[in-house]
């Protein structure tokens, strides 16, 4: 184990959380959440491809399987960002970081419909321990107006879904060739297609705009080195450690929310929020620990 791992894993989390804040308040200034999603892809892209330049030995890409699995990793990403700032949009960013941190029991719940992995009492307890956090965390038992809406649930959901596609696809790539090489690739499909759900000529505006410094800061942050810093400080990392590191996202991008965008949260959300962090790291550990 590496102490210089822990940390750059560390800073990823942290990152990220605050890309989820960063987002949050460009959506508030008006930016559609999917050209911030875009933006935030491209500028990811140019150093994933400067990273691929510096460390371009054995690749793996005249390998079709690499391309296929990272095309595939590319959607996964690609919906992330999307649905995670859709859900931001009509949410909030805490909530929705939380939701999105629900991937790894996606990731269980693939695995068991694939054979991939054997499900256990202690699995399915943690799956319905998340359940138990989403339904507190959303409000959604409530019919007095203070739910969160539906729509910002779903797409909450679905980032993590797409996380877990991600996370999925990744790890088939990785055994083809190089992590810079199967990042390239996703994130070029991302530019793709989110490029195509957005109205270009609204790019034009962004250099222009006040604003340009926070999709700078989002897209170095959220998507550039985040990335980078997450790939090289987890080959040094145990996986136990790296979990619990993991949780920094969605703290972090919960305090963003509460004390820059004035976001509420009651009682109840927070430990919805408490559950689903707790019970997510603790699955990480116990599948590193006793693997099926």
């Amino acid at each position: 184990m590496s102490n210089s791992g822990v940390i750059l894993v560390t800073f990823a989390a942290l990152f990220w959380g605050l890309a989820g804040g960063i987002a949050g308040v460009l959506i508030n200034n008006g930016w559609d959440p999917l050209l911030v999603s875009f933006i935030r892809g491209a500028i990811g892209l140019l150093f994933v491809l400067l990273w691929l330049a510096v460390r371009s030995r054995n690749s793996g890409l005249v390998y079709l399987r690499l391309w296929f699995w990272s095309i595939l990793a590319g959607l996964g990403v690609a919906g992330n960002f999307a649905f995670y700032f859709l859900s931001i949009e009509k949410g909030s960013v805490a909530v929705a970081a939380t939701l999105m941190y629900c991937a790894p029991v996606f990731v269980y719940l693939i695995s068991f419909a694939l054979r991939l992995e054997r499900p256990s009492a202690v699995k399915w307890a943690s799956i319905f321990l998340v359940l138990v956090g989403v339904v507190m965390l959303t409000r959604i038992y409530q019919v007095d107006g203070s739910a969160l809406s539906l729509f910002a649930v779903i797409t909450g959901l679905l980032s993590g879904l797409s996380l877990a596609l991600f996370i999925f696809a990744f790890k088939y790539a990785a055994m083809q060739g190089s992590p810079q090489a199967i990042l390239s690739i996703a994130f070029t499909t991302l530019v793709i297609v989110l490029g195509s759900t957005i109205d270009l000529t609204e790019i034009k505006r962004v250099p222009g705009s006040v604003d340009w410094p926070l999709f700078l800061i989002l897209g170095v942050l959220g998507a550039g080195a985040s990335f980078i810093l997450y790939i090289i400080g987890l080959r040094q990392t145990p996986p136990a450690l790296a979990s619990i590191a993991g949780t920094l996202e969605p703290v972090t991008a919960a305090v963003f929310g509460v004390a820059i965008l004035s976001e509420t949260l009651v009682s109840s959300q927070i430990l919805g929020m408490v559950i689903i962090l707790i019970t997510v790291t603790g699955l990480g550990i116990y599948s590193q620990r006793y693997k099926s």
